[in-house]
């Protein structure tokens, strides 16, 4: 057996199945494409980035260059064609088109966890949705607590985010210090989390709709929707439809980000081909391919190929291929550069002072760390005592309490809605502040947390 064919697997399966056969000829696909993968599907790696040009992000917006930095989020870029224009500044066209791809691979992977994965099984999903319902409702509360009826009283969504990248990177840290279920468990409560998060920016943050324009976007859906139907399978034949129901939804005063969220919702997840067909027809047709390969009917043995070609591209589903394909831009490019234009904070003595004695930063750190570690483990704890949820073998409170503790960091997300909640610069830079410091404690935290947890604590219910 060849070296390729037993090198572990990091990423997608696919993938790393297309990356074998490559690397087999090729020296490049061999000496980059393989390592590459393992760099690419490693959670740690792409939650250090994250955490890298966040700190790039604050030293540059607090050095001698500072002007240039904030010069360079304020740069303003315009796609025009004919009469028709939208002109926004770079910060705007990262925040409104480049996470709508962010949130497109969100909507992709709550569909496939609704579908194939945990939470398609309500016994399962209990305790990580209740958890989650708990993570957002208390936080927001908390927040209020401080800031209703004040100015910063629409800043209410900001805690209820948890950072999915940082958050997994944290747990990919602590290896097997903490029982494997913990990684599920935050995960899908870090889903849910995210269906809440988009359900706020849908509801909270929009303003000046536009009926008309709603009109075209649903238009440009039913067209999209057809073509599901009618089997369009090539990627890019969606490329314009997206980018016009994008616009669209832009245009209509909904967030445009909702448009990724609408479109990774109606991906399908079904393989238009079945397996056990594909096994058949190769089995039935490979003697036929030798033969033909093998006499003057060279044309019969390439359409062969051919059929076997795309008999095995159809067992994957558009939804998978479009996550394995699409994910790794959004966690080494999307999030980076979201996390460069937008953690930059202009800081001094005086601004921390206000900063730490404003009700919106106070309100963003209870809720993030208090409100979150404190609504996890109570809504699940409620969950577990009600019957509705069963606390699973090896995993103890003391892990829950960790996890939710993980969960306050709310980095990207937090991010994105203090930037729809606030037009007020004062007011976003402090509820920055919030996310950031809250952020690096939940995750400093939560880690030495879970560290001294162990694995020893015997699950108090069994």
């Amino acid at each position: 057996m060849k070296q390729s064919e037993t090198s572990k697997i990091y990423g997608p399966p696919r993938t790393h199945g297309m990356h074998q056969i490559r690397a087999e000829n090729s020296t490049v696909n061999r000496q980059v494409m393989l390592p590459a993968e393992k760099f690419i599907h490693n959670e740690t790696i792409s939650g250090a980035l994250l955490i890298v040009c966040a700190i790039t992000a604050l030293i540059w917006a607090n050095s001698p260059w500072s002007r240039s930095y904030f010069a360079l989020c304020d740069l303003p870029l315009t796609i025009q064609i004919g009469t028709y224009a939208i002109a926004m500044n770079l910060q705007h066209w990262i925040n409104d088109g480049l996470m709508s791809v962010f949130f497109f691979v969100v909507a992709l992977e709550i569909k496939r966890e609704l579908i194939h994965g945990d939470l398609s099984e309500a016994r399962r999903a209990a305790l990580p949705v209740a958890a989650a319902l708990g993570g957002m409702i208390l936080p927001a509360g908390l927040y209020l607590v401080l800031n209703a009826g004040g100015k910063g009283a629409a800043g209410w969504g900001i805690p209820m985010a948890t950072d999915i990248a940082f958050t997994i990177a944290i747990l990919a840290l602590l290896g097997s210090r903490v029982p494997p279920y913990l990684r599920m468990f935050l995960l899908t409560f870090a889903i849910t989390d995210d269906v809440g998060s988009i359900l706020v920016i849908a509801i909270n943050y929009t303003a000046n709709f536009s009926a008309p324009a709603m009109g075209v976007a649903a238009a440009v859906l039913g067209l999209i929707l057809m073509m599901h139907r009618l089997g369009f399978r090539l990627a890019l034949s969606y490329a314009l439809p997206a980018v016009i129901f994008w616009v669209a939804i832009l245009k209509s005063g909904v967030h445009p980000t909702i448009a990724g969220v609408i479109l990774g919702a109606v991906t399908p997840a079904k393989s238009p081909g079945c397996r056990s067909t594909f096994i058949e027809t190769v089995q039935f047709t490979l003697p036929n391919v030798c033969e033909s390969m093998d006499s003057e009917e060279s044309e019969r043995s390439e359409v062969l190929l051919g059929r076997i070609e795309e008999l095995a591209r159809q067992t994957e589903s558009p939804l998978a291929r479009l996550e394995r394909t699409v994910h790794p831009w959004v966690s080494f490019l999307i999030l980076p550069v979201f996390a460069l234009m937008n953690a930059g904070v202009a800081v001094s003595g005086e601004f921390i002072r206000q900063a730490f004695a404003s009700p919106v930063t106070l309100g963003v750190m209870l809720g993030l760390i208090v409100g979150k570690m404190v609504g996890v483990t109570g809504f699940a704890w409620l969950a577990v005592r009600l019957g509705w949820a069963v606390l699973p073998r090896g995993v103890a409170w003391r892990h829950i309490m960790g996890t939710g503790l993980i969960g306050g960091v709310g980095f990207t997300v937090a991010l994105f809605i203090t930037g729809l909640a606030f037009t007020d610069k004062v007011l976003a830079e402090e509820a920055k502040i919030g996310v950031i410091s809250a952020s690096l404690i939940a995750a400093i935290g939560g880690y030495l947390f879970l560290l001294l947890a162990g694995h020893g604590q015997k699950n108090p219910d069994q």
